[in-house]
């Protein structure tokens, strides 16, 4: 009987390492059919990610002259030599890092917290709720320099029309030149940062709440459940993946975000409001391609670890419990 039961057992196993082995050379056939309706898509990944990323990093070594001709080898230098990309003279990198990380931390934490109580707002039915949608979308329609443009001139201490508001309402005694301080045109762009970023998370995450079940959120309510513990404990995590997207869509975004920090901070001597993107830019004349592409790899490398930070912290892909 339990030699009987012993070859079942075994007969039952190799049933299942060859049910295996089919679904494995199933798997393997279908890779290999789904190669030619990929590789268009690999091609442009290639022509557009992988080779600039790879030349990168080779200019990244190599010593240009100052009309941009290659002279040959350069090693280290362009990273931490007399004029490297960490050791350049006059530029605080620790501060520029630093403001980089404030840059995104600060823009996309705010931003998150914000669309979340905007898109519980815009889910509830009232009276023009469709214009209210639409006016929060028109920052994302906008120009980003257009919008960065219009803060500038905006808050201009002498003919800026948000400086006299301040002024007229009390706020401020007199007019202040927020772009003509490096601290406060720093803080001015972060602001204008939330602002145009806000739409995007507003809508990502508005989907998610209309994507949870209504029977749930009614269960939850015969069950006695307060809207505070209905929100924190059921349509919260419900909303994970739409907030770990939008915000991980975010911090990519404002990484890279130019256009607001050059016409909002981008002022001589204004080295202390740098972040590691815009140094790149307003040093590029003076540190030449070399220096400038190992500056883009520290640059690269510092967003990659910004993003496995939030990758290994929020856990967007593990599930709900």
């Amino acid at each position: 009987m339990a030699r009987t039961t012993h070859k079942g057992a075994a007969h039952g196993r190799d049933i299942e390492s060859v049910r295996q082995e089919s679904v494995k050379k199933r798997q393997r056939k279908d890779g290999i059919a789904a190669i030619p309706w990929l590789m268009p898509t690999l091609i442009l990944i290639a022509a557009v990610v992988v080779y600039p990323t790879v030349l990168l990093i080779y200019s990244s070594f190599r010593k240009f002259n100052k009309i941009g001709f290659d002279q040959g080898w350069a090693g280290w230098d362009n990273y931490i030599g007399k004029a490297g990309a960490l050791t350049f003279p006059g530029v605080d990198i620790p501060r520029v890092l630093l403001n980089t990380v404030l840059w995104v931390v600060v823009v996309v934490i705010v931003t998150v917290i914000i669309s979340l109580i905007l898109a519980q707002f815009l889910n509830k039915p009232f009276r023009g709720r469709k214009a209210v949608r639409l006016f929060v979308i028109l920052p994302w329609a906008c120009s980003v320099v257009m919008t960065a443009t219009v803060f500038r001139y905006g808050l201009d201490p002498e003919f800026g029309l948000f400086n006299r508001f301040l002024v007229d309402t009390g706020i401020l005694d007199a007019a202040y030149a927020f772009t003509k301080n490096p601290t406060s045109a720093f803080w001015v762009a972060v602001f204008v940062a939330i602002y145009v970023s806000l739409p995007f998370t507003t809508y990502t995450i508005l989907a998610g709440l209309q994507s949870v079940p209504g029977d749930v959120l009614e269960a939850a309510k015969v069950d006695g459940a307060s809207r505070i513990q209905t929100y924190w404990k059921i349509v919260f995590p419900m909303l994970r993946p739409a907030v770990a997207t939008s915000a991980l869509i975010n911090i990519i975004n404002v990484f890279n975000s130019l256009p607001i920090l050059q016409i909002l901070v981008d002022s001589p001597g204004y080295h202390s409001a740098h972040t590691t993107t815009t140094l790149i830019f307003q040093f590029k004349a003076d540190l030449g391609p070399g220096v400038s592409s190992a500056l883009s790899v520290i640059n690269f490398l510092f967003c990659l670890v910004i993003i496995a930070i939030y990758l290994s912290t929020v856990k967007p892909t593990k599930e709900a419990a």
